[in-house]
Formats: structure tokens, sequence, C-alpha cells
């Protein structure tokens, strides 16, 4: 099972994705983003190709600071983005994993 956890109920003045902590990592890096408005979010990791890995969070989120620890042990090295998408906002960061 894997979600993400509320960091903070005040409420941001806008969207934010937040470059992962640390970068380079391995095998866990942490992901922080700000979500102004209750609404469906998704946070999604691909790999270089494009290919969705995994899907951090896609569901209904109140306003908040959100946060996950994700962990890259069961990946090879390399370039990895993550996306946080909405209705309103969609911004991808870069992330590497070095083994």
């Amino acid at each position: 099972l894997i979600s993400v956890e509320p960091i903070s109920y005040t409420v941001p003045h806008k969207f934010n994705l937040y470059q992962n902590y640390p970068n380079p990592f391995n095998p866990t890096t942490n992901i922080k983003f700000d979500i102004p408005k209750a609404m469906n979010t998704s946070l999604k990791v691909y790999d270089i190709l494009g290919r969705e890995i995994s899907v951090i969070v896609n569901d209904f989120l109140i306003p908040g600071t959100y946060a996950f620890d994700f962990d890259g042990s069961n990946y090879s090295s390399g370039l990895y983005f993550y996306v946080l998408r909405n209705d309103e906002f969609s911004e991808s960061k870069k992330m590497i994993l070095i083994k």
C-alpha cells in the first residue's frame, strides 16, 4: 500500500511541487508538494523512456502540504521523473537514483 502523508493542514497559497531530497538518492528520497484546493490529484513516477513505474497518489486530496518517501530499491540506477497533475496544475521534476 502506497500513500502520501499530510504534513500540514495549513492551506498553501499555490500549487507547488518541490525538488526531491536528497537528490541523487539511494535508495529512498522524499517528495513534497502543496495543494491549495480540494481536488483530484495524481503524483506519478516515470522512467527515462516515459513508462509509468509508480503511482504515488491518484485520489481526491484536501488542501495542505503532503510528503512521500519514494523507495527506489526495486529500480535500476538512472534518471526518473515525478509528475504532479490535476485540473489546474501540472509540473514535473527530475530525480537521480544511484546504486
